[in-house]
């Protein structure tokens, strides 16, 4: 999240040369070549089954990161994250089944709130960017469904195969917006670090993470993104948060550990249970 969040910073950089749909498609084609070489996909067999798997899950991944930094272009990046997190929070719910778990999904739910001003310095916030950042979030929560079943079908390798789906599903959009200037040396050079920070390093991670996670503890981490997000404002862009958006990190943070400890909890529940049973 803090890769995620810092890569964010730079391409915005990129925004008034190439576009937010430039700045996608570049970042993604660079990932997918640095993840092809870093995990050496040509040693894989290429089958109709590798294809089925790292469609969808290229497709989503893809379609949200071209949504999310069109969002950002025109609302500011931690409200975005905040409107995207729609999507990972509709996964959490959906996978519930304890009350407990609706107690640590509303607490994320009131910290949320309290991060989401609907005005900024008396201007609305852009309902374009908003419509956006939900849209992006929709296609999160589908990334982490399709992210796990393509860990469990491709192994370490999912995220070489899904950024490779998702820059030829970027790259007509970016190509449109950007030109010939995507490749101007200058812009090549800020793009890799934007591919490194926000696409090789994190999803090469939360890959390894929905390996070894359930679907809806992920859900619910990742619901401290936005937390982060104004953390790295307040450090890196001298931003200064009032008592009410702390109190909405603490309340997500809090919700982020308490999921975590209950799922682990349960599962060690589950692991005795079935050490009970019978076998057949």
């Amino acid at each position: 999240m803090i890769s995620i969040t810092l890569g964010a910073t730079v391409a915005k950089k990129l925004f008034v040369v190439i576009g937010p749909a430039g700045t996608t498609a570049l970042r993604l084609m660079l990932a997918a070549i640095l993840l092809s070489v870093g995990f050496r996909i040509w040693r894989v067999r290429f089958t109709r089954d590798l294809l089925h798997a790292a469609l969808p899950y290229g497709l989503s991944l893809g379609a949200m990161n071209l949504l999310f930094y069109m969002a950002i272009d025109r609302i500011p990046l931690g409200i975005a994250l905040a409107f995207e997190f729609t999507g990972p929070l509709a996964v959490a719910t959906f996978a519930s089944r304890r009350p407990r778990d609706f107690g640590w999904i509303a607490l994320a739910v009131a910290g949320l709130a309290l991060l989401l001003p609907l005005r900024i310095g008396g201007s609305t916030l852009d309902p374009v960017g908003i419509a956006l950042a939900l849209a992006a979030g929709v296609f999160w929560g589908s990334y982490i469904v399709m992210g796990r079943r393509a860990g469990d079908a491709l192994g370490t390798e999912a995220p070489a195969f899904g950024m490779i789906v998702a820059a030829v599903l970027a790259m007509p959009f970016g190509i449109a917006g950007g030109g010939a200037t995507l490749f101007a040396p200058h812009v090549l050079g800020l793009a890799l670090i934007v591919a490194l920070l926000s696409s090789a390093i994190p999803y090469s991670l939360e890959m390894f993470a929905l390996r070894r996670l359930p679907t809806r503890t992920f859900g619910v981490l990742t619901s401290g993104e936005p937390a982060v997000g104004a953390v790295v404002g307040a450090l890196l862009l001298h931003e200064k948060l009032p008592l009410a958006k702390w109190l909405g990190i603490a309340g997500i943070v809090a919700a982020s550990i308490g999921t975590t400890i209950t799922s682990r909890t349960q599962a060690g529940k589950e692991a005795e249970e079935r050490k009970l049973l019978p076998e057949n």
